[in-house]
């Protein structure tokens, strides 16, 4: 037992408070370090039937938060234990063991008075009688925190072990089996959270506000993305600790950026101890040898006529038909969860989540989970990742209503992969404009299309430089219209700077210039080659004139005119009109577009903003010879 866990939290309540608020890191640090010796043991240990606890999940929890909260303690001869605590404020509603006595779920009623403090909680069993110590905090400040996200937001995209090494301490730390290889695209390459932190001035001067970082959870083997969780409480070590990325967040904040969390709720690791011993019964679908496979389509889900047959396998499958799949419909695992994403909100001050896999989890458990959540942060949003190339599906998904089955999912908004797909074919195939333009006639199948995070490349996809017929030019021209349609545009990283790539894993090469060793630095101007330097300062270009022009960011978006190879769109606000040309064909085009009938039909004159190309407005037609591939902004008078 530390006695010097016990000692936190026991000085008068005043003190406490000033002490959070002056001394907060150094209160976080203390509790962690607190937290490997909250597992108290008494009685005779020699007896083999004695309760043991192992693991405390969550590990610490705060005042003023949930009226109520259930922990899951993982160890030994659980079983009939009966739970007991003498800690003021605090009442133990109900225990229960699994059958094989490895699990113990303990419900707590928490006052609005108790006070911070380490709570000492007794487990009796037949065998035995063992303690552990709950610490509970007071919550930190939360100017500047929980902060959601908006249409002023620009996402950046960050796979962490591929952007920076930080740290190279913890490229091979002891006791794990990843694999650290810079030559092997499947192992670890040394990219950390210190990394990130490191280059959070190039983040802030490129013009991106809002970070959203691949899942930092602690991982096996050589599972450097995050993807294959094994303790949705821990960090992976060669991430680094729960200090630095408390200490990335601070940083961003300080700069005026957001942090979102990349969470995973469909599947853990396949070395995961759940996988063949679950807390219940129901806590995953099948089991390593018994299992359904996956099926990835979404049309039975979202079809009132489709029997259970039709989407079993998509909620139930196991995906890549090896991620043990979590059932989050089990009571107690829903509340794991839920529980779960407020204490990484809390403990890392976090704006926002990137849902994963979104519709692979059942919409009665997403609706539920928002709904807890939003009971300690209820302003807080997120995006969920439904991968269909089909607006009719991916609007199902979102919240704000409900739908024939009666949920309302609570999901703030999803990533648009049909914008995805159409600025790809468009730009990069030559498709005709007409793809795009469909596109946004589904908007009406949203509430808040405006909110819709659109994107041309991300961590599952070839780069936008790896596809076939891809150039410069053309990535400057997806990058043109990404930044001033309609939603929150997301970057994945390195397309900044035209970085190539194939399928995965290919698609993550390390960026240039975050790692030891590295011939070029990308990450300062010196560095870049012409190519990358040319993309850069185009992108940088861009997301200037979309901070520096609201309309760009919140303004209705209007058709003016397109036909196989242009398009001419509007931005509007009362106080601001921005008219964006964009010729994709592969030669000079002389463009008369009518201004007649479309809220133009008064226009004057045409300010050159972007693009550097002359227009005129004559006999109610803006007159332009726009280049090969190239886009054109204009404030309209």
């Amino acid at each position: 037992m530390s006695h010097n866990c016990n000692a936190i939290g026991l000085s008068p309540l005043a003190e406490r408070v000033a002490i959070m608020k002056t001394k907060l890191r150094l209160l976080t640090l203390a509790m962690f370090v607190c937290l490997a010796g909250t597992f108290v043991t008494t009685g005779a240990q020699s007896d083999p039937s004695a309760p043991l606890i192992h693991n405390v999940a969550p590990p610490n929890w705060w005042v003023n938060y949930t009226p109520n909260l259930t922990l899951l303690l993982t160890g030994e001869n659980l079983s009939g234990a009966q739970v007991k605590t003498a800690a003021k404020g605090v009442l133990v509603a109900g225990a229960e063991a699994s059958a094989n006595g490895h699990y113990l779920f303990i419900h707590l009623e928490l006052s609005p008075q108790v006070h911070a403090g380490n709570v000492e909680l007794r487990i009796h069993t037949a065998g035995g009688e063992t303690a552990v110590q709950l610490p509970l905090q007071d919550r930190a400040d939360a100017t500047g925190h929980f902060q959601s996200f908006s249409r002023d937001d620009v996402i950046y995209l960050i796979m962490p072990d591929r952007f920076a090494d930080g740290d190279t301490a913890n490229d091979r730390p002891p006791h794990t089996t990843g694999v650290y290889d810079r030559n092997d695209p499947h192992a670890y390459h040394g990219g950390d959270l210190r990394g990130i932190r490191d280059h959070l001035g190039y983040l802030h001067d490129l013009g991106v506000n809002t970070l959203w970082l691949t899942p930092v959870w602690k991982n096996t083997d050589s599972d450097y993305h995050g993807y294959h969780p094994v303790d949705f409480y821990a960090l992976d070590e060669h991430m680094g600790t729960i200090q630095e990325y408390q200490s990335l967040v601070a940083d961003a904040h300080k700069l005026g950026m957001k942090v979102l969390i990349d969470y995973v709720v469909n599947h853990t690791g396949p070395k995961h101890p759940w996988a063949n011993d679950p807390p219940t019964p129901t806590w995953i679908h099948g089991t390593p040898q018994h299992h359904l496979s996956p099926v990835y389509n979404f049309n039975g889900l979202v079809d009132p006529h489709a029997p259970v047959r039709e989407y079993r396998n998509t909620l139930e499958g196991w995906f890549a038909d090896r991620l043990p799949d979590l059932n989050p419909d089990d009571p107690e695992l829903a509340v794991y969860l839920a529980q779960n994403a407020m204490w990484w909100t809390e403990i890392a001050q976090l704006d926002g989540f990137r849902l994963d896999t979104f519709p692979y989890s059942s919409r009665q458990f997403w609706s539920g989970w928002h709904q807890r959540v939003r009971e300690v942060y209820p302003h807080i949003d997120d995006i969920g990742e439904v991968a269909d190339p089909d607006s009719t599906i991916t609007a199902f998904f979102e919240g704000g209503r409900r739908q024939f089955d009666g949920i309302d999912t609570g999901l703030t908004t999803v990533f648009d992969f049909s914008m995805r797909d159409a600025l790809r074919d468009v730009t990069i195939k030559g498709d005709r404009i007409e793809k795009i333009v469909n596109v946004l006639r589904h908007d009406e199948l949203y509430p808040r299309p405006d909110l819709l995070v659109t994107f041309f490349g991300n961590h599952d996809n070839k780069r936008f430089m790896g596809e076939k017929g891809s150039t410069p030019a053309k990535l400057k021209a997806a990058f043109s219209l990404l930044l001033t349609m309609r939603g929150i545009p997301q970057i994945y990283y390195g397309d900044e700077i035209a970085m190539s790539g194939g399928d995965d894993p290919d698609n993550r090469h390390d960026f240039p210039g975050g790692f030891p060793g590295d011939k070029g630095n990308a990450f300062t101007a010196a560095g870049r080659t012409p190519e990358q330097q040319d993309v850069f300062n185009y992108v940088h270009a861009l997301l200037e004139l979309r901070k520096n022009h609201p309309v760009l960011r919140n303004g209705k978006q209007w058709h003016i005119g397109w036909d196989d190879t242009y398009y001419a769109f509007l931005r509007e606000l009362p106080e601001e009109k921005l008219l964006v040309i964009y010729n994709n064909a592969g030669h000079k085009r002389a463009l008369e577009i009518p201004l007649g009938g479309t809220p133009l039909a008064r226009a004057r004159q045409l300010q050159p903003l972007f693009g550097n190309v002359p227009a005129e407005i004559k006999d109610g037609k803006v007159l332009i010879s726009l280049p090969a591939q190239t886009t054109a902004i204009f404030d309209v008078q």
